[in-house]
């Protein structure tokens, strides 16, 4: 019995090489495309921050002083690569900024919206605090008039709200504090506006004050100048007496 072998015949399917052709051609001309965009969109030339808006209740700064410090910051990106936190960093160096929100809106514009320190009282002879008691240096001649407040480090906001409430306890004699001063031992020490200096110790300041309101009437009548009056006493106080030459 011949045994016979049938050769059988391979043949190429070419339509579906031919669709896996296009699909690769599609594929390739898409990733172009997506080259080209995005080397397009991240080009400074192309899409450069040209406009700056400064938003918030400005007292001490200026639109000039802002521009200046993002350009203190480095070159400037394009819009999609420019990175707003550090700009938002530089922003916030600046004396007078509290807090800075910036941000990018279509197609050039760097929208920037600021909150100032509001200056309440001056901390020792280089800084100023705000109306949370937080410390900051920036300057200006207008605030001069300002309280006087001193103390170690970290106790400002501490010193703020003793000051605050030694004001409103002393209201009613129609003074007001020029200066507050917590020592490293922990002592008060007051100013008024009348040139009399309070010596209150470390402790039982509001009992201390109250025997100085007692006392003002009869030395504010003397028709000597108070310097100074020490409360740091269990009852009493001892006055110091200007000197007359």
């Amino acid at each position: 019995m011949a045994e016979s072998a049938v050769a059988g015949k391979s043949s190429i399917d070419w339509p579906h090489y031919g669709a896996l052709g296009f699909f690769l051609l599609v594929v390739v001309f898409i990733a172009t495309l997506l080259v080209i965009v995005v080397q397009w969109m991240t080009d400074a030339n192309r899409l450069p921050l040209a406009n700056l808006v400064v938003q918030g209740d400005l007292t001490y700064l200026a639109t000039d002083d802002v521009r200046e410090a993002i350009l203190q910051s480095g070159e400037l990106g394009s819009f999609m690569t420019q990175d707003v936190g550090e700009i938002q960093t530089a922003i916030e160096s600046l004396p007078w900024v509290a807090s800075a929100s910036v941000r990018k809106q279509w197609p050039d514009v760097l929208k920037v919206y600021l909150v100032e320190h509001e200056p309440m009282a001056r901390w020792h002879d280089d800084a100023l605090l705000n109306t949370y008691g937080e410390v900051f240096v920036a300057r200006a001649t207008s605030l001069e008039s300002l309280v006087r407040l001193a103390g170690p480090e970290g106790s400002s906001q501490e010193v703020m709200a003793q000051w605050k409430a030694m004001q409103q306890q002393l209201a009613p004699l129609d003074v007001a504090l020029e200066g507050v001063t917590l020592s490293s031992r922990r002592a008060w020490r007051v100013w008024l506006d009348n040139g009399i200096r309070l010596e209150l110790g470390r402790r039982s300041l509001e009992e201390r004050l109250a025997r100085f309101i007692t006392l003002y009437p009869e030395l504010n009548g003397s028709n000597k100048t108070v310097e100074y009056v020490d409360l740091r006493y269990d009852t009493g106080a001892a006055v110091g007496w200007q000197k007359t030459e």
